[in-house]
């Protein structure tokens, strides 16, 4: 996956992800801002992240030094502050296997100095699939259209 030379995320964003990635903390940027970072010709309003466990204590402290706070005793956990307000913490995606399955198969993403995982545009396709959603169907001709255009570029 190329660089992300000119990134979609805020400065409080870059700086919590450059502190989880940092931290070690393994999470997989998913949804439809995946598939954007991907090439998909669609929009969204916010960045959906799945981590491997919500119990990591980096998440807190990456928080804090983007200048927001994370809280667990919210359902889903909640990730808020200046700049923080897009991110979205999931805690479950439809048609997926379990996390370190999924994420064995992520590409990484760089972003600044660091790296990110993103989830690949099939698996992106194959959860908007099996969650049925109005709004998750209404997005799929893009993603296939994503996926092609991807698959094509890299043929010989």
């Amino acid at each position: 996956m190329p660089d992300l030379d000119d990134t979609p995320f805020t400065e409080q964003e870059r700086i919590f992800l450059g502190e989880l990635s940092r931290s070690r903390t393994r999470f997989v940027l998913v949804g439809l801002a995946a598939a954007v970072v991907q090439g998909a010709d669609t929009v969204t309003q916010d960045l959906d992240f799945w981590f491997e466990s919500l119990d990591s204590p980096a998440i807190g402290a990456a928080a804090r030094a983007a200048g927001g706070f994370y809280s667990t005793r919210t359902q889903p956990p909640l990730n808020r502050g200046e700049g923080l307000d897009r991110i979205d913490i999931v805690t479950h995606c439809d048609g997926l296997d379990e996390f370190d399955a999924e994420y064995a198969n992520t590409s990484p993403l760089s972003v600044d100095d660091f790296e990110i995982r993103v989830l690949d545009l099939r698996r992106i396709i194959a959860s908007k699939e099996a969650a049925g959603r109005p709004k998750d169907r209404a997005v799929l001709e893009q993603l296939r259209a994503a996926l092609a255009a991807i698959g094509s570029s890299r043929a010989p």
